[in-house]
């Protein structure tokens, strides 16, 4: 059996409620999030961080999920990752004070959590990461075990599309049965007027999504293949039987942010199923014990997704035509973006490339620095060029240097009462007669034993007088 997890909740509010906000125009519901969580294991804590005072129409949805509203004051220098801080700290603090906390749920899509998610997996913590793919980071998605795209949580359209809405269900509810004999007869003209009102209901849908979004539009099954092969191949190398709860833990090993709600599927079983019936994979066994093989086919080689970077080249020509646009008016709305690709590159489709929304490529194209976006409750995303369109300067050139290396093997004139590197000769005085330089001195030769003082060489010349002197006689008695 697997070790059952039990899983703290920690909510940063700030980033999740404007997210959710300006890219799904609907508010942030909590319980969504803690529901798709508690399928996962038991929630044993819950934490949320918000400047709650600013924050009065959520505490009463955190009361009543039983969330534990962690007030931050801000600085007085507005400290935008003041709830960052607070929640990174408590949360290795439980994870070391709490051993039997073994799992985490962060609800953000901010990647300076990156380090957290890092060093919770570093400890033995299974990571569970609950946000939007349109404004969370893909680093953050393909670095935790699990990515719980907000997205997947709501309502799907086409049930939704079935089922009636909440008024009409409280006013079928409290209104009495009627037989179809005991029913008044209406006139041709109320019946007419009830045909028009339920032709205009799918218009009126249509325009829903841009107040309030619903899921997006599922993905091609097709698509999902390349994934699906990978982790059959992964299992045979492995020699272990691909059974679906073993097959989904290793697509999840391999791709994080994989649900399979957004092929729309309900569950995995549903999704083989899809398989299936399109002949993409073979599917054995009996019930509850289904193992899945899987199918060369030239349908889903044909259909699979392209890779993401693909899709980059186009957005980058758009964005260079309109830059001067972009420039003036330092930001443009997400759909005026939508509408010069459609206009200047008609065959461009995102889905194509494995994303369910425009808003959630814009997302990868920021993490390849291309665009940057901003966030805002009323006007929506607001797209700006990238760190791309704005390379760094180049370094600057170092200094030239003063001599040349040819100057400094040169010898440098001396000033006579300057110091210098080199003794310097001194130059002749010309007041000054020169000295007559000195002969030098004969070597002395040494006196061998056998000789005498006789028989050595004169080395000395006789002494010349040029005046002679007569010696006196001494006068003495004759």
């Amino acid at each position: 059996m697997p070790e059952r997890l039990n899983i703290a909740v920690f909510v940063d509010y700030d980033n999740i409620e404007i997210g959710v906000k300006s890219t799904l125009r609907r508010e942030f519901d909590v319980s969504l999030a803690l529901d798709a969580l508690k399928e996962r294991g038991d929630v044993v804590a819950k934490f949320a961080y918000a400047n709650w005072g600013r924050q009065e129409g959520a505490t009463r949805q955190m009361a009543e999920n039983a969330v534990q509203m962690v007030q931050r004051l801000p600085s007085p220098r507005g400290d935008k990752n003041g709830a960052d801080i607070n929640l990174a700290l408590d949360a290795l603090e439980m994870a070391f004070t709490h051993n039997h906390v073994n799992a985490f749920a962060i609800i953000s899509g901010d990647s300076d959590f990156i380090p957290l998610v890092n060093k919770l997996k570093e400890y033995g913590k299974t990571v569970f990461v609950v946000g939007g793919k349109a404004f969370t980071s893909n680093i953050l998605q393909q670095n935790c075990h699990e990515f719980v795209s907000y997205e997947s949580l709501l309502d799907d359209p086409a049930r939704a599309s079935k089922a009636p809405p909440p008024q009409q269900q409280q006013v079928e509810s409290t209104a009495p049965r009627l037989h179809v004999s005991d029913r008044p007869p209406q006139p041709q003209q109320q019946q007419g007027e009830r045909d028009r009102q339920q032709n205009d209901r799918p218009q009126q849908s249509q325009s829903l999504p841009r107040e309030r979004r619903n899921r997006p539009a599922p993905l091609d099954l097709g698509q999902a293949m390349p994934l699906v092969e990978r982790a059959l191949q992964v299992l045979e190398r492995r020699e272990v039987q691909p059974q679906l709860g073993l097959l989904k833990s290793t697509m999840l090993q391999l791709d994080p942010a994989f649900s399979e709600k957004a092929y729309g599927a309900g569950s995995f079983s549903e999704f083989v199923d899809k398989l299936k019936k399109l002949e993409l994979v073979t599917v054995g066994g009996s019930e509850g014990r289904y193992t899945i093989q899987r199918k060369s086919s030239v349908v889903a080689s044909e259909r699979a997704a392209q890779k993401p970077e693909l899709a980059l080249p186009g957005l980058r020509d758009v964005l260079e035509t309109h830059r001067f646009e972009l420039e003036t008016e330092s930001s443009i709305a997400l759909d005026d973006l939508a509408a010069w690709m459609t206009e200047e590159q008609p065959k461009f489709d995102y889905k194509d490339y494995g994303f369910q929304a425009f808003s959630e490529f814009l997302n990868f194209a920021q993490d390849k620095t291309v665009v940057r976006l901003e966030m805002d409750e009323e006007k929506g995303l607001k797209v700006s060029l990238g760190a791309e369109f704005y390379p760094p300067a180049p370094p600057p050139a170092p200094p030239e240097p003063e001599f040349d290396e040819e100057e400094e093997d040169e010898v440098q004139p001396i000033v006579i009462g300057q110091p210098s590197r080199v003794a310097p000769t001194p130059e002749p005085d010309p007041d000054t007669k020169p000295k007559r330089a000195r002969a030098p001195r004969a070597p002395r030769r040494k006196t061998a034993p056998h000789e005498s003082a006789s028989s050595r060489p004169a080395t000395r010349k006789p002494r010349t007088t040029t005046t002679s002197r007569t010696r006196k006689p001494p006068q003495g008695n004759a």
